[in-house]
């Protein structure tokens, strides 16, 4: 006869597990993306760190120095044909998820990218 306790326990353990499943896919997903964002410089002759600088440009708008301007050229659609076939695979993906599902994931990839950003910033010293 199963306890209230050992049940506890097995719940415990299906969440641990659960948990680390998520982390390893999040360590996976950061490692695919890397790829993905290295194939792509190396078909745009940009450094990894190009593509960073970029980025933060068109999510934020203009930024100072003014090297970084001169040195990122406009190259929005260019990238964007680049990162069309997982663009395109992540909303086949996120069509199969029924909107309350595509909310939690979205609030826990937004508060696992904060997680990251205070924890970056911890050991940056700020």
């Amino acid at each position: 006869m199963k306890t209230v306790a050992s049940d506890d326990r097995a719940a415990q353990r299906r969440r641990r597990r659960l948990a680390n499943e998520i982390k390893e896919s999040l360590r996976d997903l950061r490692i695919q993306l890397a790829l993905l964002n290295h194939q792509v410089g190396n078909q745009l002759d940009l450094k990894d760190v190009d593509l960073d600088c970029l980025d933060l440009v068109f999510r934020h708008g203009p930024l100072s120095p003014t090297a970084l301007a001169r040195r990122a050229r406009d190259r929005g659609g260019e990238l964007l044909r680049h990162y069309a076939g997982m663009n395109g695979a992540m909303d086949r993906l996120c069509a199969g998820y029924a909107d309350g599902e595509l909310e939690l994931l979205a609030d826990f990839l937004r508060r696992t990218t904060e997680a990251g950003r205070a924890a970056t910033d911890e050991l940056a010293g700020d």
